[in-house]
């Protein structure tokens, strides 16, 4: 596996090592023991979640308040996504600032969101199965999100207004500067194993 690091910090893509043939292909998705190993932090995810989702699907952007905030492991079956990760953590030098990465079923790339961040992705390809690891429940009372256009992110969605489907739920979120959020940077930041980050 290796791991690419992002513009913000604890925010990571991992690559698997994909073995092919004439038969097909085969890597391994994951693993607890080697993960850790390489970034240094625990991750105990407890909930598989999974979605399929029509082109121009905009999902998010969400989160759950601590204390049930959720780290992710976000990864693609079948099809594209535009995935987003936005920083949400009091006192991080890239608060309000997100990412994007291309997760796909090619690709086979996965993000690993941590907690404090609000997730997001926007479907590129005709139909997209998502899946997704987290390290807590669901809570619907800690559940809440940002709007998906909120001018003060600026996010690219990779896909024309025209052809956006966001839910009316997702219509409703409040915008960054009304969003409720409890997340700290430091005590999120800490309990690595080591150094590495």
């Amino acid at each position: 596996m290796k791991i690419i690091r992002t513009k913000i910090k604890d925010l990571l893509i991992l690559e698997p090592e994909i073995f092919t043939d004439d038969r097909g292909y085969f890597f391994e998705s994951y693993n607890k023991g080697k993960l850790e190993a390489l970034i240094g932090k625990e991750y105990n995810f407890v909930q598989d979640n999974e979605s399929r989702s029509l082109y121009g699907v905009i999902r998010g952007l969400h989160y759950q308040l601590a204390p049930y905030s959720q780290a992710k492991l976000v990864r693609v079956f079948k099809g594209r996504v535009y995935d987003v990760a936005l920083d949400l953590r009091k006192n991080s030098p890239t608060f309000g600032k997100w990412e994007g990465v291309e997760l796909s079923g090619e690709n086979n790339r996965q993000l690993l969101i941590p907690k404090g961040f609000a997730h997001g992705f926007s479907v590129l390809s005709e139909t997209a199965v998502f899946a997704y690891k987290c390290d807590e429940y669901y809570h619907p009372e800690a559940e809440t999100g940002i709007i998906y256009n909120d001018a003060s992110i600026g996010i690219d969605w990779k896909v024309p207004e025209k052809d956006m489907k966001i839910s009316e739920r997702d219509r409703l979120l409040p915008e960054l500067k009304n969003a409720r959020m409890n997340f700290d940077y430091i005590n999120i930041s800490t309990g690595y194993i080591n150094s590495v980050m």
